[in-house]
């Protein structure tokens, strides 16, 4: 039986998303709310970040704007009714209060005072109320599409043999879960990779030796930078990506519309980059560094040579190692990050982490922020070279699918 990823895979399940404070000033009402609906759900729930509940937010902010602007002619929900006339800032409003009260009801007063003040400002009664009224329907109408989708639940299953012991807490992956949930693929397994490389091979003896000395606890090869790099990306998910595509938002001249479709597509790969890798983790199963390195003398390689005392610098993520989820989440918002600059120059992309509080990283291409998420999960101690290269060229098909899906 399948074993695939947790809560990411939910499509409609409205889970904690921890925010980070904007690196560049806001653009407009949807980079605005893509903020504010952050910062409420962390005052909720501290805790995972919320890939999934961000796809259904965005999405259904796409809808609603698409249907008042008319400015592309693809959209999630084609039964959306056209709005004419209708108030984006209501509109948009009126999308997260309505998702934020079933992702945050704790936070009530404050998506309240959000939405009423967002209201304030908007003066044509008839304006403001059609758009809460399709701001309203989209949301119905995604929820509606969505919840069709559903299908058989798979299980995480133990590897042992009758009579042996495993340890007993579930793995990341291992609650039951729908697996027919995506946004962009068909199923989970569209772009499942290869398996990684055999044990006697060279490329394994590489990878070994390179996460051996770079991703040691105590005793690495790590410059300070790349300690602070490792730092840095130990947090996941929506917190530490959604600065980056902010980045893009933000730049003079974008257009409200434009923006929408961009972090629905942004927020969309979010999910399906996560169940896609999951997919592949759990059919393959691969040992992390912890595990191989202190086995190193069972892997048939003479290569690799055993320490029996190994730690990797940060804890190991509680779920298979092949390949790399970060550097899969990294290659899909790379995709949709490099189809919305298009050829021209590309703006400086910036974030900050939680795990590391204090700095700001900055990159000057896309392909440099893909890079440096890769090495990160090296000297963390926790992948192996072959897994970051394997995990981004995953996370990249999922990202151009949904750049053909959403944005061409």
């Amino acid at each position: 039986m399948r074993k695939i990823s947790k809560a990411v895979s939910r499509g409609l399940l409205l889970i904690p998303l921890l925010a980070l404070p904007a690196l560049a000033p806001a653009a407009d009402v949807v980079t605005d709310w893509n903020l504010k609906a952050g910062e409420i759900v962390a005052a909720h729930q501290p805790g995972p970040p919320g890939s999934a509940a961000l796809a259904v937010v965005q999405t259904a902010v796409f809808d609603a704007v698409n249907a008042i602007t008319r400015q592309y002619p693809k959209a999630v929900v084609p039964a959306l009714k056209p709005a004419p006339g209708a108030s984006v800032d209501a509109a948009v409003a009126a999308v997260n209060r309505t998702v934020l009260l079933k992702m945050a009801p704790s936070q009530q007063a404050a998506i309240e005072a959000a939405y009423q003040a967002a209201l304030a400002g908007i003066g044509d009664a008839k304006a403001k109320a059609d758009g809460i009224a399709v701001g309203e329907q989209a949301v119905a109408e995604l929820i509606a599409r969505r919840a069709g989708k559903a299908a058989d639940m798979v299980y995480y299953r133990p590897v042992t043999r009758p009579g042996m012991y495993v340890p007993t807490v579930v793995p990341v992956g291992g609650d039951a879960v729908p697996i027919t949930l995506c946004w962009v693929l068909d199923r989970l397994d569209q772009f499942r990779p290869g398996p990684p490389p055999e044990l006697t091979s060279a490329v394994w003896a590489r990878d070994y030796n390179e996460v051996k000395a770079m991703g040691a606890r105590t005793g690495s090869k790590r410059t300070a930078e790349q300690t602070e790099i490792a730092r840095f990306w130990t947090t996941t998910g929506p917190a530490v990506y959604f600065p980056i595509a902010r980045s893009v938002a933000s730049q003079p001249g974008r257009e409200v519309t434009r923006n929408a479709r961009f972090l629905a597509a942004f927020a969309q790969v979010g999910v399906d980059a996560i169940d896609a890798v999951f997919d592949a983790k759990y059919h393959y199963q691969f040992w992390r560094p912890f595990t191989a390195i202190r086995n190193g003398d069972q892997d048939g390689n003479d290569a690799t040579e055993r320490d029996s005392s190994w730690l990797p610098f940060i804890e190991t993520p509680m779920h298979p190692e092949y390949p790399c989820a970060h550097c899969t989440a990294a290659g899909g918002y790379g995709a949709v990050l490099l189809a919305e600059i298009g050829s021209g120059p590309a703006p400086r992309l910036s974030s900050t982490s939680p795990t590391l509080p204090g700095v700001t990283r900055s990159w000057n291409s896309v392909a440099d922020f893909m890079q440096e998420v890769s090495n990160a999960r090296i000297y963390d101690g926790v992948h192996y070279r072959n897994s970051t290269e394997v995990g981004s060229a995953l996370g990249r098909k999922v990202g151009e699918l949904a750049v053909a899906k959403l944005m061409d």
